[in-house]
């Protein structure tokens, strides 16, 4: 595999996506620095590292349209793209500087890529992580999703207005496993009654 790292560039005392993105493989969730890293220094496990880790690439290192106001030591930001089944750009912010992806350059870079998403296609989402907060960015608005929890799933959809198209976000959240029943022996008068859960 062609290494994707642009000549000059490194991680090189930057060490935050070991802090602000979730590690399924150790089960460390986003914004928390994980047990195997010294900050700004290194990775302890990295011959051993887990493969989500092994493949990560963080924009800075991969797309020479980011100079070096984005290296993440410095703005306090990790830009990631998805690509598969998931298209998206994906803000990660310290969220010891939640307000980071607010400030210039960053905000009016990712209203552009908001306003290419919209115009690329509706399965294409620009988001902002604060830890387990998510927010999308609209090129007219910003959207507060709150707390995203594993399993739950970001659903836009579009309406039409009198100003013209409006996008709309939600948030689908992964139901709970409900709690086993204890139901006793069945009798008679069981048999005349509906059952307690309907299926939709």
């Amino acid at each position: 595999m062609q290494n994707p790292i642009i000549p000059g560039r490194s991680c090189k005392n930057c060490t935050l996506c070991c802090k602000v993105m979730r590690i399924y493989e150790l089960n460390k969730p986003p914004g928390l620095w994980c047990s195997h890293c010294k900050p700004g220094i290194m990775c302890t496990i990295y011959e051993n590292r887990p493969d989500s880790c092994r493949i990560f690439y963080c924009q800075y290192l991969t797309n020479g349209k980011l100079n070096e106001k984005w290296r993440p030591s410095r703005s306090r930001i990790v830009i990631s793209r998805a690509t598969l089944d998931v298209r998206q750009i994906t803000a990660h912010v310290d969220p010891q500087r939640p307000d980071a992806w607010k400030q210039a350059p960053y905000y009016s870079q990712l209203k552009d890529w908001a306003r290419w998403a919209i115009a690329k296609s509706n399965d294409v989402i620009v988001l902002v992580g604060v830890g387990a907060r998510q927010y999308v960015v609209f090129p007219d608005r910003d959207v507060d999703l709150g707390v995203i929890a594993e399993g739950d799933t970001i659903v836009t959809s579009q309406r039409m207005t009198p100003a013209g198209i409006q996008w709309e976000v939600k948030v689908s959240r992964k139901e709970a496993p409900q709690p086993a029943r204890n139901i006793g022996p069945a009798t008679a008068a069981d048999a005349d009654l509906e059952p307690c859960v309907k299926k939709g």
